[in-house]
């Protein structure tokens, strides 16, 4: 889950990043896109660097981890880290879009909300239904949005990323691009958390894939992000993000409700800006953290479909449309919170909006209740069809 939450502050979620902002001339709904086809296909063949392991910063940087944990024996981390290689595509992957590209909400919610990953989406929902039930009861997080974020992130596992998360860990950790601000000390601590995730959980980092920033599985965390909020929901023993969607499912619940998430309240509200220059500037100040009551948006010029319940506090959330005018959106705590997972109101608003998408499509396709004996009818020609059949009425 491109790096706006990655890359812009140090506490974030540690998740992946979501695929770029398309600009307003960006492809049509179900093209391929070039961009996120590149993020997330198998690398290139690494140049012929000499392995990090050989480095004289890099072995600096086991001995000192060795001795920060002991558990972690030096010649272990000799073998695993002296098989790490250098991945050029990574460092050019993380580079930021080019300045001056317009974002387009539209466009980049054409990307999700669509027919292929709703249907995949339901199906997804149907086989784990059970597990989502059982999240949400757990968590209090809506068995919709857990879905929404998946569908999102890796297509309900279909593109989970083709990188060995070893490889584009060490890269960035030790090889940053420069160009953009400096987040080597990120991607070292995480390459630290995969180290120990990899030693405590006998992980086979030869053969672990992920994004070209690291992430890993279904919900693609980040590896201490996997430590820190990775669940056994499946009940085998073992937190396994990497191939397991119920513990996928438990995990992003229980990332949701550790960042805060409120059963019961909604993410957003619909909301007409103010006219005023002045006030609308004032409201988009704090950038999409709630800050405002209700009755101070209202003060300023805000117009909202209705007053949220309690005394929570609103953010007013601007989606740019290209060259057409935003949308709008008046963000509540639980907006924010999903934006933990990804700081982006854009990604925000797909994964919800998909989530939602895929709720409304399941009321569609589910079997209709059987009637009740007061319906059923009692005339001799009109006689119920027997189960299965094709009756005219139905």
């Amino acid at each position: 889950m491109r790096i706006p939450a990655l890359l812009a502050l140090p506490a974030l979620s540690g998740l992946l990043l979501p695929p770029a902002l398309p600009s307003a001339a960006a492809a049509p709904s179900g093209s391929r896109q070039p961009a996120r086809q590149a993020a997330h296909a198998a690398p290139r063949a690494p140049t012929n660097l000499p392995p990090y392991g050989l480095r004289e910063d890099v072995q600096s940087y086991m001995r000192s981890l060795n001795e920060a944990d002991p558990s972690l024996d030096l010649a272990w981390l000799e073998r695993t880290v002296g098989q790490a290689r250098h991945v050029p595509q990574v460092t050019r992957l993380i580079m930021p879009p080019p300045v001056g590209t317009p974002k387009n909400w539209q466009a980049y919610r054409e990307r999700f909300i669509e027919p292929r990953r709703i249907e995949a989406g339901v199906a997804f929902w149907a086989e784990h239904a059970a597990a989502l039930a059982a999240a949400e009861q757990r968590w209090g997080v809506p068995a919709e949005l857990v879905v929404g974020i998946i569908g999102v992130e890796t297509f309900y596992g279909r593109i989970t990323g083709g990188f060995r998360v070893l490889d584009a860990l060490a890269t960035l950790a030790f090889d940053f691009p420069s160009g953009r601000s400096d987040r080597s000390g990120f991607f070292r601590d995480e390459l630290t958390a995969l180290l120990q995730l990899a030693h405590r959980q006998n992980l086979d980092l030869q053969a672990l894939r992920g994004s070209y920033a690291g992430a890993i599985g279904w919900g693609q965390f980040m590896p201490s992000s996997w430590t820190r909020y990775g669940v056994d929901f499946d009940g085998d023993g073992e937190v396994a993000l990497q191939r397991s969607a119920v513990d996928s499912i438990g995990s992003v619940a229980h990332f949701l409700a550790a960042h805060g998430w409120q059963a019961g309240l909604v993410t957003h509200l619909s909301v007409k800006p103010p006219a005023d220059g002045t006030a609308l500037a004032t409201l988009l100040a704090p950038d999409i953290r709630p800050t405002f009551s209700a009755s101070q948006m209202q003060a300023l010029g805000a117009v909202l479909e209705r007053a949220p319940a309690g005394d929570g506090r609103l953010a007013l959330v601007q989606l740019h449309n290209g060259t057409a005018a935003p949308s709008y959106v008046a963000g509540t705590e639980n907006f924010w919170v999903v934006t933990r997972y990804n700081w982006s109101a854009y990604y925000a608003m797909a994964v919800i909006e998909l989530g939602r998408a895929i709720a409304a499509q399941r009321l569609l396709e589910a079997p209709s209740p059987a009637p009740t004996p007061s319906t059923v009818p009692t005339t001799a020609t009109a006689a119920p069809a027997p189960a299965g059949s094709t009756s005219a009425a139905r």
